[in-house]
């Protein structure tokens, strides 16, 4: 079921009235079955595979806490196995074997290994990392094994962030469900304003940069120049409002009932470097990769040379888990290098700068620029459908030849399929606007308490415009969330 739907405008306020209503004991089991409704709106088979994992580590979780020495360890590695393994046949198992079978074919040979025909179910990653680490964190101590098994299955289950997060720890879900909720006025209004906020981000700007990302990037051999250029700028600004509006919705949804599900963006285009874009940009997923796999090689205290290798392999396998396609791969790779040069240049970038004695060469403005420009160049990996494509987008984006596409767009934007009238354009500049202001101001305040403070006229204006917004100059085609692909 998407947010962005008619069925979830019926569904949310349903399952939000009856949890108030009905008691406190029997709020889980409401919770439960909304949940999986909501995931059984898209293939309603695949409900097996979570209900799967959800039985296997709930016992793995009782018999790491009860298991002593290498048993431990034993019961650990089962739970990861399973999940891991449930991951690599859904979603790794025909791009491992086609390469294998290139491979083969390369070399000659007639043999085949056969594929397999299946769709990748929803969010398949996110729900199998949070249930990874619910057992890691209980076979570190730091979480006592959960006997009641609808509110573990309901920690994996959540539908406000079962399909695309934020991936929850289980210290932080598992005792809210115990914990008693009531209805609070200010605090629904909180979530419904983060809901509107979101729905926003996702329906007036990512949806409509998507109709121009999804016209150039799906052919883009009919383009050079400027085209691809600016469909590459749009696609970075529609993956983050896509992702990060998804976020908010679902931080919306949790927080109406009484849930505080953790921020998963912190303004990550206005990163002074990529460091901290990694510390703002999907921040349950780097901080998911930094405890759980990162620390473990031994992070940054260790030598040089294997701290360079555990941030480019971590960032690697970054890579795979968004997507088991090569450009992923390489996507992920290019961060990696970034980071791995950062780190072997910081000494000398350094006494260069203080050498030189130029401000404008430390100015935030500058730094901000130039970790924008790296993501973009990345991103272009992630949204080409190949390698070859993202190649050609890359030989050609500064191009100022003429457009193989006639009259785009050096003979009007307007001549673009996607986008024939001109307050499209408009539409899409004053979204933009409304979004850089917001995220600016939120550098120096809350926005949502700052609303909250206004006189009731001031505050209601706010609420109707976003409101007027979202059902008039959204494109309301139903686009499904980038990231539910992963």
């Amino acid at each position: 079921m998407l947010f962005n739907s008619f069925r979830f405008l019926v569904f949310f306020p349903v399952v939000t009235t009856l949890f108030f209503v009905l008691p406190h004991r029997f709020r889980w089991l409401l919770l439960l079955g909304a949940s999986c409704a909501f995931y059984m709106a898209f293939i309603p088979a695949y409900i097996l595979i979570l209900l799967f994992t959800v039985a296997v580590d709930y016992c793995a979780g009782l018999l790491i806490e009860g298991a002593q020495g290498s048993r431990r360890r034993f019961y650990l590695a089962l739970s990861l196995v399973a999940n891991l393994g449930v991951l690599a046949v859904f979603k790794y198992y025909n791009f491992f074997i086609g390469n294998a079978n290139a491979v083969l074919h390369g070399a000659g040979s007639a043999a085949a290994l056969p594929l397999l025909r299946l769709i990748l179910p929803i969010g398949l990653s996110f729900h199998t990392f949070q249930a990874m680490s619910y057992t890691i964190e209980v076979y570190r101590g730091r979480q006592r094994a959960e006997r009641h098994f609808g509110l573990y299955a309901l920690y994996v289950l959540f539908y406000p962030q079962l399909v695309a997060g934020p991936i929850e720890r289980p210290q932080n879900l598992l005792p809210q469900f115990r914990r008693q909720q009531y209805f609070d006025y200010d605090r629904v209004v909180s979530g419904l304003r983060l809901m509107a906020w979101g729905l926003f981000k996702k329906v007036v700007i990512a949806d409509r940069l998507a109709q121009l990302v999804n016209e150039v990037y799906g052919a883009p051999t009919h383009y050079r120049g400027l085209p691809l250029l600016a469909a590459t700028v749009c696609f970075s600004i529609q993956i983050y409002c896509d992702f990060s509006g998804y976020s908010d919705i679902a931080r919306g949804s949790a927080r109406v009932m009484g849930f505080e599900l953790m921020a998963n963006f912190d303004r990550p285009y206005f990163s002074r470097s990529l460091p901290e874009f990694w510390r703002r940009w999907h921040i349950s997923l780097s901080t998911w990769f930094r405890d759980y796999l990162y620390r473990p090689l031994g992070g940054s205290r260790v030598a040089v040379p294997r701290a360079c290798f555990n941030l480019f392999f971590v960032f690697l396998v970054s890579g795979l888990w968004h997507g088991a396609n090569w450009t992923f791969l390489i996507w992920g790779a290019l961060h990696g290098g970034y980071l791995v040069v950062g780190v072997l240049t910081q000494n000398r970038r350094r006494r260069l700068l203080e050498r030189l004695r130029l401000p404008l060469l430390s100015s935030p403005v500058l730094n901000v620029a130039l970790t924008y420009a790296l993501v973009a160049f990345a991103w272009i990996f992630f949204r080409a459908n190949s390698v070859h494509d993202a190649l050609y987008i890359i030989r050609h984006l500064f191009d100022a030849s003429e457009a193989l596409h006639e009259g785009f767009p050096y003979h009007g934007l307007s001549s673009v399929k996607v986008f024939y009238q001109r307050y499209e354009w408009l539409t899409l500049a004053g979204a933009l606007l409304v979004l850089g202001l917001v995220e600016s101001a939120q550098a120096r305040m809350a926005v949502g308490g700052w609303v909250a403070r206004q006189r009731a006229p001031v505050r209601w204006a706010l609420y109707y415009g976003i409101v007027l917004c979202i059902a008039l100059l959204g494109p309301f085609k139903h686009v499904q969330f980038i990231y539910f692909q992963f």
